[in-house]
């Protein structure tokens, strides 16, 4: 398998633990973990498959290590790159706002040519409105609420650790690289 690269900013350790869980569900050896905080766009660059992950704060706002990233990352060429995205967020105390800062790491990634996996179901949460909706049935990516929905998180981990790695093999085989 390449290698793949998980890449979390954390404050409250939330985000954290879930790339960590991420991890140990892929549990190969090509998997590292990196703290975007420590991060650069040579780290980034070293793989062809990224799993990127941001919980949102307040009002959809990037997490802080991401948002000083963010100038580097808008730089980055995703060409032939695999990139999925996971989020934390509050469903009831940010309901407005759910997982809102997944967009914007979308955003970036996709216009620059990404090859975006992992869309994720958006049955059984429940929140008024959020920018992470691919659709009205799909999110962006995988969505974790550590807070309301703590004991859901290994399953859905589980499952879409299963779907990412299924979708690279079906890319790999497609576009034959």
């Amino acid at each position: 398998m390449e290698k793949i690269g998980i890449f979390f900013g954390s404050d409250t350790g939330n985000t954290e633990n879930v790339a960590k869980k991420i991890l140990k569900e892929i549990n190969s050896k090509n998997v590292f973990l990196h703290d975007i905080s420590n991060s650069t766009k040579n780290t980034l660059n070293k793989y062809k498959i990224l799993i990127l992950g941001s919980p949102t704060w307040y009002y959809g706002e990037l997490q802080s290590d991401w948002d000083d990233f963010f100038p580097i990352l808008k730089k980055i060429s995703f060409k032939n790159k695999i990139v999925a995205i996971f989020g934390c967020g509050d469903q009831e105390d940010y309901a407005e706002y759910f997982c809102d800062a997944m967009y914007t790491i979308y955003k970036i990634v996709k216009k620059n040519g990404a090859i975006l996996i992992g869309k994720w179901s958006s049955k059984d949460y429940n929140f008024e409105s959020s920018k992470a909706l691919y659709n009205k049935k799909k999110f962006l990516g995988l969505v974790i609420d550590e807070d309301r929905q703590q004991k859901k998180s290994k399953i859905r981990i589980k499952i879409w650790v299963k779907k990412i790695l299924s979708e690279i093999k079906k890319i790999y085989k497609k576009y034959n690289l």
